[in-house]
């Protein structure tokens, strides 16, 4: 197995265009466990670590541009309040010293239908920022996954970034699993709240081929919630938007759930995620009037 080891992005391109076989490696969360069960077994690997371009990140024009070579823990600690899902999916990966290795682009790289991560890039209308030797291109969220563990880059690229708009209003991510801490989601949702917009983001993971929106139950909730004049939502308005995620997927039974067990714990988690934003909102509506 080769072990190539780029200084700079642009040698990391070239690099990838000549082994459009190698395997990226950033924190090697989940590169790392597919070749020690032998699980995989590329002829090269491609090194990300020493790529200084992957490793930051900026604000502009309401968008964060976050690099992907940030670490978890940097997102958590750096950039909470302006990706606050984000970061309470983050805080959920496995454990103090996977935060500290693993990257929102590793995640995306894997493209794992249970990722935690994906649910809040969907349900925040993300877009990935990839490029070669050819160019740079975004790809939406929504068009990123293409199957279990596939997704839509072509051999030649690298994820570079990701691009989501700063939270202007309550976010919220939960997931379900077999324990509190170092587990894979039974399942995982996210809701982002956008007044300005009037609409609402929700998405699910690891109930489906791939993570993926919930998009009548988005549009319910863009016709349902009282923006004008914010008011407790009924009980009513929460249970058919529990509904309405639980209908968007399309989970099988494993080893960690059913899915009938996927399904009904996707609405109830659905339910408390809207409840608690819409709380939020209505405090710092109270706060503001």
């Amino acid at each position: 197995m080769e072990f190539l080891r780029p200084a700079n992005l642009a040698e990391a391109l070239a690099v990838k265009a000549e082994h459009p076989d190698a395997v990226p490696l950033a924190g090697g969360t989940d590169v790392m466990v597919e070749l020690n069960f032998d699980h995989r077994r590329p002829d090269a690997l491609l090194d990300l670590t020493r790529v200084a371009e992957l490793a930051g990140w900026t604000v502009e024009d309401g968008v964060v541009r976050l690099g992907a070579g940030v670490s978890y823990t940097r997102l958590i600690t750096e950039l909470g309040e302006q990706l606050p899902a984000l970061a309470m999916a983050s805080r959920t990966v496995g454990s103090p010293q996977i935060r500290n290795r693993g990257t929102v682009g590793g995640n995306l790289g894997a493209a794992s239908p249970a990722g935690d991560t994906h649910p809040v890039l969907l349900a925040t209308g993300a877009r990935v920022e990839v490029a070669s030797t050819r160019g740079t291109r975004m790809i939406d969220a929504d068009d990123f996954y293409v199957g279990v563990k596939k997704h839509s880059l072509a051999p030649d690229e690298l994820i570079v970034a990701v691009h989501l708009p700063v939270a202007t209003a309550p976010q919220q991510f939960a997931k379900v699993g077999t324990r509190n801490a170092m587990v894979i989601a039974v399942c995982s949702f996210a809701v982002a709240l956008d007044p300005e917009h009037r609409r609402a983001g929700a998405a699910i993971g690891s109930a489906a081929p791939t993570p993926r929106r919930a998009a009548e139950a988005e549009e319910f909730l863009a016709a349902e919630l009282p923006w004008d004049a914010p008011a407790p939502l009924r009980d009513s308005v929460k249970r058919r938007f529990g509904e309405l995620v639980a209908s968007a997927a399309a989970p099988i039974d494993d080893v960690r759930g059913t899915a009938e067990y996927r399904r009904h714990a996707l609405a109830v988690l659905a339910r408390r995620t809207l409840g608690w934003a819409w709380q939020d909102y209505l405090g710092s509506e109270r706060t503001c009037a």
